[in-house]
């Protein structure tokens, strides 16, 4: 989701994790909005990007003439920097890249450059193409879209499916977590030194508050009534949070309180764990031609409970600062970024593994790239086109998100209760102190909002 990662990402297995693992890749950020014919273009330096930045003088400055000056820099650092610049409409940046979690109150807060003119002009870029989940996730309340789709992704659950089968065992097409939880124990020990299953258990509000909070909505629970009434200490709060914390505990990765992203894709990709619940874009690691795992992997729908779907939704994703002078030529790179060419240009120069998918409904028509995710991408596509940003759980929500709750307090608030569940993970507290430590902080949040 964070998803980020978390927003898992399609690259080798030492920068899989996420943007935090690269090295940032220095860029001029120029002293203002750039103007004239050169953009300046702050972004997060997971892989896709990375390669974005490779590709753009050659296949978009040679064809519109517009130069590009790229700041790329680690997921947290950027995240802050995009903040103080459109938050102080400093207008240093033109483009940056931001999510779905940051859309829904830049928008509110005008930060963002609103872009259905451009879309209403710019027939080449088919905005109908763009999957509804993901399009309607970076829609404000206003109706008015803000952000284009870069990649998205949703969550699903990946098992060996060769240590399955010497097991006995089968996976369900659409499992329930009282399944999974059946599974991970009996395949326990499978392979010597193997886990039945690999859950994040790192802190962070993108780490393990991502897949926990999947779990709370399939469970029936929620941070927040619609009315702004913390819920954190409401049964279905806990029994989901119990169910987690038992089954990581009783059947996960070792270290799992420490554990996230990066360290579930290797135990999954070492042979370590037999099943992990994850980011989508992880299958493009697992499938790559190195990997000890490829061909190996089954993938089915996140599992669930009470709810017909429980994939996450996210997507990093292009925004325009209400301050930039520059929109026009912004459009025309997120144009580009954001659109078909480019994905066709990937597939052609790097290979169709690597195309940043999970946003355009062509991508999933297309042979190419259908023949190269195949093992992976009807379960993706499914996985985003069934994600509920606006309706996750069982009941009515205050605001939009799936995996987290869409308010600028949710970063230090998730990263905090985020530090309580770890210390229940890692037996250093009962899930019941944990959460009632949490309910007392999301209390504090609540009443602000109930105030307003």
């Amino acid at each position: 989701m964070p998803i980020q990662r978390r927003n898992g990402i399609r690259a080798t297995l030492a920068v899989a994790a996420a943007g935090t693992l690269l090295a940032a890749c220095a860029g001029a950020g120029g002293s203002g909005s750039s103007g004239g014919d050169t953009l300046n273009v702050l972004m997060v330096n997971n892989p896709q990007m990375v390669e974005l930045q490779k590709l753009t003088a050659q296949h978009f400055t040679k064809k519109t003439g517009i130069k590009v000056r790229f700041t790329v820099l680690p997921e947290n650092d950027v995240r802050d920097k995009i903040s103080q610049d459109f938050s102080n409409q400093a207008g240093q940046y033109d483009v940056a890249t931001i999510s779905n979690f940051e859309v829904p109150f830049y928008a509110k807060n005008q930060w963002l450059h609103p872009l259905d003119d451009h879309i209403a002009r710019d027939k080449g870029f088919d905005q109908k193409d763009i999957l509804e989940p993901v399009s309607e996730s970076l829609t404000a309340d206003d109706g008015k879209v803000y952000g284009q789709p870069f990649y998205g992704e949703s969550s699903f659950l990946m098992y060996r499916k060769d240590v399955f089968a010497a097991k006995g065992l089968k996976m369900p097409e659409k499992p329930t977590w009282k399944q999974v939880a059946a599974l991970a124990a009996k395949a326990d020990g499978a392979e010597p030194g193997m886990k039945g299953i690999c859950l994040r258990g790192q802190p962070g509000w993108g780490e393990v508050i991502a897949p926990l909070t999947t779990v709370v909505n399939t469970f029936g629970g929620t941070w927040f009534t619609k009315d702004w009434q913390a819920k954190l200490t409401a049964p279905e709060f806990v029994k989901a949070t119990k169910f987690y914390v038992d089954l990581v505990r009783g059947h996960g990765e070792s270290g799992a309180a420490q554990a996230g992203y990066a360290e579930c894709l290797n135990n999954l990709t070492q042979s370590k764990v037999a099943m992990w619940y994850d980011a989508t874009a992880a299958a493009g690691s697992l499938e790559a031609s190195d990997s000890p795992v490829k061909g190996k992997i089954g993938y089915v729908q996140a599992p669930v409970e009470k709810t017909e779907s429980s994939g996450w939704l996210y997507t990093w994703a292009w925004g325009i600062q209400k301050a930039s002078e520059n929109s026009d030529n912004a459009w025309k790179f997120i144009s580009w970024a954001s659109g078909k060419e480019y994905e066709e240009l990937v597939g052609k120069e790097i290979g169709w593994q690597n195309v940043p998918a999970g946003k355009r409904a062509s991508t999933y028509a297309n042979p190419e790239y259908k023949k190269a995710a195949s093992a992976f991408e009807a379960v993706t596509q499914k996985a985003i086109s069934s994600a509920d940003p606006r309706d996750p759980g069982t009941q009515p929500r205050p605001t939009i998100g799936i995996q987290f709750v869409d308010i600028p307090e949710f970063t230090d608030l998730g990263t905090k209760v985020s530090q309580e569940i770890s210390a229940a993970i890692a037996g250093k507290q009962t899930v019941e102190s944990a959460l009632k430590k949490s309910q007392a902080m999301a209390e504090k949040v609540a009443e602000e909002y109930r105030n307003r």
